[in-house]
């Protein structure tokens, strides 16, 4: 079985720094693209970054130049390093990754969501 687990949200005053991490874990074979999505009250979920397997990015225009996401293959993981940070990006924040297990089955996988609010 399959898991995401997120950690690493909180309360941070505007214009600080957090950084979320995710860790994926169970009958892993490969893990293709790693993204984290973000859900702010009466708000749709909307994607904030993505990593491919080769390490290839892309991120939300509103967290450009902000925000860096990177993953590390050996572990399994995936981080979110959130740089100048303001109310607007006040969100749930979740893992989210495609992952074949070891019978060759893929499926999209989703962690439980991290808070991150962001406040003075």
């Amino acid at each position: 079985q399959v898991q995401l687990v997120e950690s690493g949200g909180g309360l941070v005053q505007p214009g600080g720094s957090l950084r979320l991490s995710c860790a994926a874990s169970g009958n892993i074979f490969r893990i293709n693209a790693m993204r984290w999505y973000c859900q702010a009250l009466v708000k749709q979920r909307e994607l904030v970054a993505a990593i491919r397997s080769d390490g290839i990015t892309n991120y939300a225009d509103s967290v450009k130049g902000r925000f860096t996401i990177s993953r590390d293959n050996a572990k399994n993981t995936v981080s979110l390093q959130m740089n100048s940070l303001n109310p607007e990006d006040t969100a749930v924040y979740y893992c989210n990754a495609f992952i074949m297990n070891t019978t060759y089955t893929g499926g999209d996988y989703w962690g439980q969501g991290t808070q991150v609010t962001v406040s003075s």
